[in-house]
């Protein structure tokens, strides 16, 4: 009886409003002692730190309050060796200070890949087995031989390779293909409104090489060479239906839309 008159007591209520004010203004100062601990509400954001050295990355990000990290490397053949190539987080992305940029840098040396063998196979084996080792085709040549697309030589400038050598990772290797007598002829491909890579592609799988490439005034940067499509090629296959297995397509390229759509009319 004692302890439910003591519950209701002024003497209890006031101790209990007093300490759970005294709880209420701790749990406030420690909520605000983590906002500041954790600077809540603080972001800076992330510079873009492509094709810099690490250490001018280095001196970029202590002006922004970020730290960084080399986490890997990677060959990227038209880059400076050691700049950095990706980062993580991204560029422009908000984070707090002392954050870790991490950092991918361009590779000083390409990595080295193994030929693997590549005679006395078909092209259409061999160019499978080139792609997938990180290599690509270059120039393709044909010799008489008894059976027709059998590859019998690996070159590089005009010198034989051995499979099981070690080249650089993108290396173009260069092909000699046996072709019976008679048999020298094949379809000339229509390469208008395909990228380079893409017509470069399509000539390999018809056994052609890729001439000169033209481009015309409206590629004006590197990001316009990548998206320049075809809109000319000479042979032109409206006036040319085959040509000679080996041969090469020169191309003009452009990012002039309207050009690519007049040469599609002139096809139709």
């Amino acid at each position: 009886m004692q302890f439910f008159k003591f519950l209701f007591s002024r003497k209890f209520l006031v101790h209990l409003i007093l300490a759970a004010a005294l709880l209420f203004a701790l749990l406030m100062l420690v909520m605000q002692g983590l906002k500041v601990y954790t600077r809540h509400g603080q972001s800076t954001p992330v510079p873009n730190f492509t094709e810099l050295q690490p250490v001018q990355a280095r001196q970029v990000a202590r002006r922004y309050r970020l730290k960084t990290a080399i986490v890997d490397s990677l060959y990227v053949r038209n880059m400076a060796p050691g700049v950095v190539i990706d980062q993580m987080p991204e560029p422009g992305r908000r984070v707090k200070e002392d954050r870790t940029i991490f950092f991918t840098i361009n590779s000083t040396q390409p990595e080295k890949v193994t030929l693997p063998r590549l005679t006395d196979i078909s092209f259409r084996q061999a160019r499978a087995l080139i792609e997938n080792s990180g290599l690509t085709i270059g120039h393709i040549s044909y010799r008489p031989s008894e059976y027709n697309d059998l590859v019998l030589e690996v070159q590089k400038d005009s010198i034989p390779l051995a499979s099981g050598q070690k080249l650089p990772k993108g290396t173009r290797i260069d092909l000699v293909v046996g072709r019976r007598q008679g048999d020298q002829v094949t379809g000339l491909p229509d390469l208008t409104g395909l990228t380079i890579p893409e017509a470069q592609t399509t000539l390999t799988g018809a056994m052609l090489n890729t001439g000169v490439i033209i481009y015309d005034a409206s590629v004006l940067s590197k990001e316009d060479s990548l998206n320049a499509r075809v809109w000319k090629q000479q042979p032109n296959p409206e006036v040319t239906a085959s040509t000679t297995l080996g041969s090469s397509v020169d191309l003009w390229v452009t990012v002039d839309e309207l050009k690519i759509e007049e040469s599609f009319q002139f096809d139709f």
